[in-house]
């Protein structure tokens, strides 16, 4: 099987390219079979490794993808710095050739593009990055006007299948106390949460007026996406974006 791919249908500029990648065309086997392109989940390295040499080439990626080590926070890295990336929830560019990567399996990955193409980012924003305040840490370390800035939202888990706690519901309400028609009250009494009506509603809150959504729902979907929540143990699809270079637009 091929690796296949959503491309994400937005107005980005000339020189913008994205992919989010589907489960299928890798080597692993269950419970990560077959494209899971996560380090951290189990998986056998020489497997994950295989895998993301095949999306490298697949994808034309002009480089390695910057993987980071995501800890549902709102560090964000600046992968034109000298250090490596290290622990954070987001990355951004504004070097063509430098691959911007988030890993998920359940959680929303946000892609962001300025008008002009002069920099792109990608974000990881489960209800915990979401709390913690990771759409505006993104958003400000652009140094974009907002209004200028272009957002996807990727494939997550969709509002019929996330039912979160009061405690769930209380933390991302508390930095968007008008966010409540987010939440719908289900027969057990919790509460099934719509992570992209939230998502969309802080990039909004930041003055962001070009917001488009993939639709994908990851849990309903088996034959398309890993799902942690669906599954427990699985592997992690990737959402990227880069600036090509200009040779190559």
């Amino acid at each position: 099987m091929s690796i296949e791919w959503l491309t994400p249908q937005w107005p980005a500029p000339p020189g913008v390219r994205a992919v989010s990648t589907f489960r299928g065309g890798g080597v692993s086997a269950m419970p990560y079979a077959s494209l899971n392109l996560a380090a951290h989940v189990g998986d056998e390295s020489a497997a994950v490794d295989a895998n993301r040499r095949r999306l490298l080439s697949a994808a034309a990626l002009p480089a390695e993808p910057a993987w980071l080590s995501q800890v549902h926070g709102a560090q964000v890295a600046d992968l034109d710095a000298a250090a490596p990336p290290g622990a954070a929830d987001a990355a951004f560019t504004r070097q063509p050739g430098r691959v911007c990567a988030i890993l998920a399996a359940d959680c929303l990955p946000i892609l962001l593009a300025a008008a002009s193409g002069g920099v792109v980012a990608a974000v990881h924003a489960g209800w915990r990055g979401l709390a913690a305040g990771v759409i505006e840490a993104a958003v400000g370390a652009l140094d974009t006007e907002p209004e200028q800035l272009i957002a996807w939202l990727g494939p997550a888990i969709g509002p019929q299948r996330f039912e979160v706690g009061a405690e769930v519901r209380e933390a991302l309400l508390r930095a968007d106390p008008q966010g409540g028609a987010a939440f719908v009250t289900n027969a057990r009494g919790r509460f099934m949460a719509d992570l992209p009506q939230l998502a969309r509603r802080r990039l909004s809150a930041l003055g962001l007026t070009r917001i488009y959504d993939s639709a994908e729902c990851t849990h309903s979907q088996p034959d398309r996406y890993f799902s942690h929540r669906r599954d427990g143990k699985c592997g992690r699809q990737a959402t990227l974006i880069w600036l090509e270079q200009a040779q190559n637009r």
